[in-house]
Parts: structure tokens; sequence; C-alpha cells
């Protein structure tokens, strides 16, 4: 069984919904991704998603798109994230790692040379947002051959029969866009992303988390109560734009939001896993 597989069955049996944060690679400095991952595990991280830097992150919003930039000023490639998972590896064998970026640069490396790396580097899944899962056929039978999991996007206007053509494709989790818009953006709707949830349940046995718009303790406390696994992403990063002049402290004040999020999950009523 997978890292990822083992994760979700162990939160189940505990009756607690998955924590996924997500920070690039490389910012404020490269030298502070490996500790930032440990400190988001520390404060009750399930599974670590790890942006790969890109010159045009179209789904992301202003504070993303800015770390992207941070991380590439300082010549930061995916080599270089492989690298930082792999040093990230050396004290943590159990926590998943899920790449997350576009397809140019895996195009650059090679889908092959790309699994391969991966898998020497201890990476469980990709989330490759620019891949439709048309295209995926070749590429999720190479992540399959080094049991990485490819994990695919939902959105909002996402149809039924586009639903389950995912679902098929997918493995892993299926991540769940909340909102039509880009990450960081204000407005997130609960009831509406329980309904949507309920309906991706139908076509899919794979835990579903959902991201865009999860920005606080409340917000990630109403999503757990009704979907799988709760993603968060600009309210980390921004924290990373926020201290880039004292990178050293990036890893604690990234931890304690984290830790705020993590405590108010846990203390949400138990829901049963999404049919």
């Amino acid at each position: 069984m997978s890292r990822i597989a083992t994760t979700f069955q162990r939160l189940s049996e505990q009756s607690r919904k998955a924590l996924i944060p997500y920070v690039t690679a490389g910012d404020p400095r490269p030298e502070t991704t490996v500790p930032v991952l440990h400190a988001l595990v520390e404060n009750g991280a399930d599974i670590i998603e790890l942006g790969v830097p890109f010159t045009d992150p179209m789904s992301d919003g202003p504070v993303i798109q800015q770390a992207h930039e941070r991380a590439l000023e300082q010549g930061v490639s995916l080599s270089d994230v492989l690298a930082m998972v792999r040093d990230f590896r050396r004290d943590n064998t159990e926590t998943p790692v899920v790449l997350m970026g576009y397809l140019n640069p895996v195009e650059a490396m090679g889908y092959q040379g790309f699994a391969d790396a991966c898998a020497e580097a201890g990476v469980d899944g990709v989330l490759l947002v620019d891949l439709p899962p048309e295209e995926a056929e070749g590429v999720r039978d190479m992540m399959s051959a080094q049991a990485l999991d490819l994990v695919f996007l939902i959105a909002p206007t996402t149809s039924a029969e586009r639903m389950r053509l995912i679902a098929s494709a997918g493995s892993g989790y299926v991540y769940y866009v909340s909102l039509k818009g880009v990450t960081g953006s204000a407005s997130l709707d609960p009831q509406a992303v329980a309904r949507q949830v309920e309906t991706i349940g139908k076509t899919t046995e794979l835990p579903i988390c959902v991201g865009f718009g999860i920005k606080d303790a409340e917000s990630a406390r109403a999503i757990a109560r009704v979907s799988d696994g709760v993603v968060v992403g600009s309210a980390l990063v921004r924290l990373a734009g926020e201290y880039a002049r004292t990178p050293e402290q990036v890893p604690e004040q990234m931890g304690a939001t984290l830790a705020a999020m993590r405590s108010a999950m846990d203390e949400s009523p138990a829901t049963e896993p999404n049919p």
C-alpha cells in the first residue's frame, strides 16, 4: 500500500481528516524549504504538496505566483526540488509528498526520467495542473510503474461524465477546486462544497480533498466536515512573502498557522467518509 493510501486509511480509522499544506519549493529561500516541510509535519500535516516553480502558474493567484517568481529568481529548478525531497526523506520516511506543478519542466526532463527521479527521491504522487486526463494514459503508466499516484483536479464546472473520466484516470486522492477562480480567492461556500463533494463521491472511491479559498482555522474546520481532506496553500505561502527578509522565521510562522487549522479540524464532529 502506498504512503498516501496508508495515510488516508489511518485517518479514517481515527475518524480524522487529512490536512494537506501546499508550499512552493525554494520560497523564500532554497535552504528554508526542508525545515518548512519538517515544521509542517510537526504541526499536523498529513500529506505535503510541494510546488515546482514555474514561469506561468496559470491556476494560481498573486500570492503563489509571487512565490514562484521568488524561487525562480534564485534559480530553483525541478532537479533542485527533487533534491529537497531527497533531503527531507533523510529524517521523514512516512509523510507523503506530492509534487504539484505544470507540464513544461516535466517535459523538459522527460516523463520517464521524471518518474524515475521522483521514485528515487521519495516522491509519492504528482499533480500536473495542465495535464488533461485524455492525454494522461502514457504518463499514468510511467508513474504507476514507479508506484507514484497521479492526482487530478475537479472544478465546480466539471460535468458528471468528466468527473467519471478523471476519477478513472487518477489515484491517491481527488483534488476538488472549490472556487471558480485561482488560488487565494476570498469567497467560500461550505454548503455548495458539500453538495459537490457528494456528487463527486458517486463517481469514485478515492478520498476527496478540497482546496482553494481555505484561509484560516474556521474555513478549514468547515471544509473538513464535508470532505476527506483540506488543502491549504495561499494562507501559508503568504507568510513566505511576509518573512522573506527573515527566512529563518518562516518554518515557525507556517507551523503556527497550520497548527491552528489542525486543532480546529480535530475539534470538529467526525463525519463519515464520502460514499
